[in-house]
């Protein structure tokens, strides 16, 4: 998957907006919150929410040790790095990004949600 293959996917999702906060770097938002980090345009991943807490999110280490790594900063708190040109499944990295997407909709204020059409 490329990394415009997955910002399309991302744009999709209900609500969603593009934003950069911080020079070069691409983030999805829903509401006022991201939930998929894409960083600089020559970057090949995406940044989800992959889990609760560290515990839950490093089952994704543990498969796909070359391909996913805690991100940095917000790492403790479930979020990963997952390469798009490694050996992760397209279907996969859907499937984390509607995980994450829908993780972070769940935290919205209600006012925040998307409605659904």
């Amino acid at each position: 998957m490329t990394r415009d293959e997955m910002l399309a996917y991302c744009l999709g999702k209900p609500g969603a907006w593009e934003d950069h906060p911080w020079e070069d770097d691409t983030v999805v938002k829903v509401g006022s919150r991201i939930f998929a980090f894409l960083g600089s345009p020559d970057a090949a991943t995406v940044g989800v929410k992959c889990g609760p807490d560290r515990d839950v999110a490093d089952e994704w280490l543990h498969r796909y040790p070359e391909d996913a790594r805690p991100s940095a900063y917000i790492g403790r708190s479930g979020w990963n790095t997952l390469r798009l040109d490694g050996a992760i499944a397209d279907d996969e990295l859907r499937e984390a990004v509607d995980a994450s997407y829908d993780t972070i909709v769940a935290k919205l204020p209600k006012r925040e949600r998307p409605t659904a059409s």
